[in-house]
């Protein structure tokens, strides 16, 4: 029987996603721990090689955004893998806080051509019926990353975060240029058609799915003008106050702040992982059955409440809850963010207006490390910057459930 060859795709970017997660999202938090006790580095200057991913995704989000809507994805995916081992390469050779930067610079742009951008919008435009459920599939790649936590701490351990960031670039670039080969734009390009199934007419729709309307077709100016971008822009942003600060900072606040080895710390985050791969899978059974704003909002409150758990943790009981809390609510999350912008607006010009986010949804990944390292140098422990992000997260819920969906 032939693969639809969607699901290739899918099953590319997962292991896309896994690759970014483990040796740069969630390997982060294990650079700047090891470089701020080698190096002396202040955890806000670390904070900014974060930050540097973040504002490169927003500087680059509309361009890359107008030039997949009109040239599909592979060469992007190609170029940044590229950008992205040479990145870690660098990485790998630094001597001061300066070639730090420099390197990130790279490793932001490696990511953002490479990562969940350019295969959220291809993977957009081969499902419709089965969009919210290829989504979380290809997301799962990302929580899977997270698992690879202990084996990153562990290399660093046995052979220092040099070796790891050097090996790191070579097995991208391995791995990274056959996948990027997978891309193609449409269904049509291979003679295949969207979710792999001929629309019949006259057949009715299965009870359990509710189909995606094909009707909007929102250019990047008319989706500007709704209120509907504006609230999934900024209720985006602010959920990744909570995921980057703590991707930055959970393992240093859980050595230095509650008295846990990194292995043990490393640990947590691998809990963390497991459940957001159980996120995953809840949203991928889940599909397009259910209102996506309000899955949003409920996400949102997860990650606040886990957030504080992890913040005032008088014992483990108290990390598990963060781990259930936090970890559900971003596997669920992120492909619901992404699936409601493609039901709201169509696929037109979904490139453009996806990169047009991205600068809205820049302030929150920015701003989530920079807060919590800055009080945290500040006041000596991470207490005040996670409980003012935690705050305004779960704040942040009431902007999915006014995000309607626009007029046409």
């Amino acid at each position: 029987m032939k693969i639809f060859h969607g699901w290739r795709i899918v099953g590319g970017a997962a292991v896309m996603q896994f690759l970014q997660s483990c040796l740069v999202m969630h390997g982060m938090g294990a650079y700047v721990a090891a470089l701020s006790q080698e190096r002396g580095w202040s955890k806000t200057a670390l904070s900014g090689g974060a930050a540097l991913q973040s504002i490169e995704g927003a500087l680059l989000g509309p361009l890359q955004g107008w030039l997949i809507d009109r040239f599909g994805a592979r060469k992007s995916v190609q170029a940044g893998v590229l950008v992205l081992s040479a990145g870690l390469i660098v990485l790998s050779q630094i001597e001061t806080l300066g070639g730090f930067y420099a390197a990130f610079v790279l490793i932001a742009i490696g990511t953002a051509l490479s990562g969940y951008f350019p295969f959220t919008i291809t993977v957009m435009h081969w499902f419709r019926r089965k969009r919210a459920r290829a989504l979380s599939r290809t997301s799962l790649g990302l929580a899977l990353g997270g698992l690879a936590v202990p084996a990153v701490a562990w290399t660093m351990q046995t052979w220092g975060w040099r070796s790891t960031a050097l090996g790191s670039g070579v097995l991208v670039l391995l791995i990274g240029l056959p996948i990027a080969s997978l891309l193609h734009r449409s269904p049509s390009d291979v003679g295949e058609v969207e979710d792999g199934v001929p629309v019949d007419p006259n057949a009715p729709e299965p009870p359990a799915l509710t189909p995606v309307p094909a009707g909007p077709r929102f250019t990047a100016r008319q989706a500007l003008r709704t209120r509907a971008f504006w609230l999934l822009g900024v209720g985006h942003g602010i959920a990744l106050l909570s995921v980057t600060a703590i991707n930055v900072h959970a393992i240093s606040h859980l050595k230095e702040g509650l008295g846990y080895s990194l292995a043990q710390a490393a640990l947590v985050i691998s809990l963390m992982t497991v459940c957001q791969i159980g996120g995953v899978l809840g949203g991928s059974a889940m599909g397009d059955r259910f209102d996506k704003r309000v899955v949003s909002a409920g996400c949102m409150l997860g990650h606040g409440g886990g957030l504080l758990l992890l913040t005032y943790a008088q014992n483990p009981v108290w990390l598990v809850g963060f781990a259930v809390l936090h970890g559900t609510a971003w596997g669920l999350r992120g492909p619901f963010m992404s699936s409601l912008r493609a039901d709201y607006f169509g696929l037109e010009s979904i490139g453009m207006i996806m990169g047009l986010s991205a600068i809205i949804v820049a302030a929150g990944q920015v701003g989530g490390p920079i807060v919590a390292g800055g009080l945290r140098d500040l006041t000596g422990d991470y207490k005040l910057g996670f409980t003012v992000l935690a705050l305004v997260v779960l704040a942040g819920s009431a902007l999915f459930l006014m995000a309607r969906k626009p007029g046409p």
